[in-house]
């Protein structure tokens, strides 16, 4: 029999989830991650802050007027310069209506009037005797859409601006671009945008984010000394500091120098220490420091960090699964297999883990617990088996990215409370929604359909020209993004298809080793040299649990949920 005890603190400690300060996206490490090797756990996240940003709007009057005009004093009433006047089109060629048009329209920005100025700015942008003043009507009418957060329509007027090329609004398009697109999340417009920035042409006030968006694309394009040097450059007073320094440590790791990334990983811990526990942001850098200890080979370490996760986090689980190879490469093989008992408990039955399922049959040949290991395979197969099967006849029978997209958004709305009918189990369907990139499609999803609502509520906009147009590129963007969303989760299912495939031939060589290390143990029997019974890992015996405040009783097969992470393994291994 093995034997498996709970603990449970009498004294009250347990942590309260608080809202978190972002929304933290991080892409799993990679489900098979070899005994020798631990570069495999390596994430990224993403996290998107909203915030409002103030919108510089580079107007001017035509008909000979500009902004800066008169003389300011200073203290001593010495006269200052006046300040140098924006630079206008002519108003030569415009007849006097249409120079009071657009005369009117850029009072009504000046004057904050926004959703009056919209619909007039765009009916102006489309008229042929605008022609000359056309990028400048597009420039300003996009940063009215921005102030008014629509942020999505007005990057298509700023796209405009940059591809005509012949304005000197373009530089100001491109900042205001990647503003925008940093507010959506869209990748694609970002990556459009960064990439005709000029380093040196970038004003102070929007450096950081060019600097941690370009740092970015280096790091996915494996450029890693150029993504180190441009996350170097974010200052810490920054809104990206925190999230360029986790980017600088994963670019460390991918770079082969975790000693390093342990420094970047510990300044960040120390720079939350103040937080709450459940904070987000703590609990990343926590994440990735267990992540960079475990890169190093230093296991006691990364499981010291590993246990300070709270278990009332959502990474918490991640967490566990991780402390586990940890646990094992130490040879801490009970407290890898305590940590079993919580990941496959029934409150995490719609976890797509099968990984865990073999290392623990591995930790049971570990300990010649061969028995305990059959069961093991057993119930690998019996779960992913027929999980395998559907993946495959869902892909044969689809091949439509929309057929994909409506399958995980059934199962997001099961996620949410609302209801779903999914055709695969939902613990395929919620490993898709937690990937980094499917997260970061919903999120831009829901931006969209917030920006669809609020064009609606505004009436002068929503009934005129530019709220048609409006609502043709949000939709646009919508339909794309359920095609985009659809196809990363095919891509996805192959690939999980393609791992449960190695791992249903890794189960073989761990089922041929059991029936190995049985026919072993037959033999020592049959000679008379039976195993002796030692306790795991060390000599600490059950007494231990009932000091310092704990009870102690035997797990009788029933879970519950504050006892989650509590339980220790107390079995006797069989081998000499």
């Amino acid at each position: 029999m093995i034997n498996v005890v709970k603990t449970q603190n009498k004294m009250p400690g347990s942590f309260v989830v608080r809202s978190l300060t972002c929304a933290a996206y991080s892409s799993r490490p990679p489900r098979s991650l070899p005994l020798a090797s631990a570069a495999g756990l390596l994430f990224r996240v993403f996290c998107f802050g909203r915030r409002s940003l103030g919108l510089i709007v580079v107007l001017g009057l035509i008909c000979g007027s500009s902004f800066g005009e008169g003389q300011y004093k200073t203290t001593k009433k010495t006269k200052v310069a006046p300040q140098a006047p924006v630079s206008v089109p002519s108003a030569a060629s415009l007849s006097p209506a249409a120079a009071s048009q657009l005369a009117s329209a850029l009072k009504m920005v000046q004057s904050g009037q926004y959703q009056a100025a919209v619909p007039l700015l765009y009916s102006l942008s489309r008229r042929s005797e605008f022609e000359r003043e056309k990028m400048q009507i597009k420039y300003i009418l996009g940063s009215a859409l921005m102030d008014l957060g629509l942020n999505q329509i007005a990057a298509f007027q700023f796209v405009e601006v940059i591809k005509n090329g012949n304005s000197h609004y373009v530089r100001q398009a491109i900042e205001k671009l990647s503003l925008a697109a940093d507010q959506l999340g869209d990748d694609t417009l970002l990556n459009y945008a960064v990439s005709r920035i000029k380093i040196e042409d970038i004003p102070a006030a929007s450096k950081d984010l060019i600097y941690f968006r370009l740092g970015e694309v280096k790091l996915k394009a494996g450029q890693l000394s150029q993504a180190l040097d441009l996350f170097g450059r974010v200052p810490e007073g920054s809104r990206y500091f925190f999230l360029s320094r986790v980017n600088k440590g994963l670019a460390l790791l991918e770079e082969g120098k975790p000693q390093e990334a342990i420094s970047t990983y510990k300044a960040l811990v120390g720079y939350r220490a103040n937080a709450y526990v459940t904070d987000t942001n703590r609990v990343v850098a926590q994440l990735g420091l267990a992540r960079a200890y475990y890169q190093a080979t230093d296991w006691e370490n990364s499981i010291a960090t590993y246990r300070e996760i709270p278990r009332d986090h959502p990474l918490w689980h991640e967490a566990l699964f991780e402390s586990s190879w940890a646990l094992v490469r130490a040879a801490r093989f009970r407290s890898a297999l305590s940590n079993f008992q919580s990941l496959h408990s029934a409150y995490y039955e719609d976890f797509f883990l099968p990984e865990s399922l073999l290392l623990r049959s591995i930790v049971y040949l570990y300990v010649c617990k061969y028995d305990e290991m059959a069961k093991v395979l057993d119930l690998f197969e019996k779960t992913y088996g027929p999980i395998r099967a559907q993946m495959s006849g869902f892909m044969s029978n689809n091949s439509d990215p929309v057929a994909f997209y409506n399958e995980v958004d059934q199962a997001n709305n099961i996620r949410l409370g609302r209801p779903g009918r999914t055709k695969l189990p939902l613990k395929v369907d919620n490993q898709i929604l937690h990937e980094g990139d499917v997260k970061r499609a919903f999120a831009y999803l829901k931006i969209l359909n917030d920006e669809k609502n609020k064009l609606d509520s505004m009436p002068n906009i929503s009934r005129s020209p530019m709220g048609a147009v409006g609502r043709k590129i949000l939709g646009n963007r919508y339909k794309n993004a359920k095609i985009f969303i659809g196809e990363m989760t095919k891509a996805h299912l192959l690939e999980m298809r393609a791992e449960l495939k190695d791992q249903y031939e890794q189960a073989s060589f761990i089922r041929y080793e059991m029936i190995n290390g049985e026919k072993e143990v037959l033999k020592k029997r049959i000679a008379g040299k039976d195993a002796p019974k030692v306790m795991l890992n060390d000599n600490i015996d059950r007494s231990v649990y009932a000091q310092n405040g704990y009870e102690y009783w035997p797990f009788d097969g029933e879970y519950w949920l504050d006892e989650i992470g509590n339980y220790h393994y107390l079995g006797n291994q069989s081998c000499e």
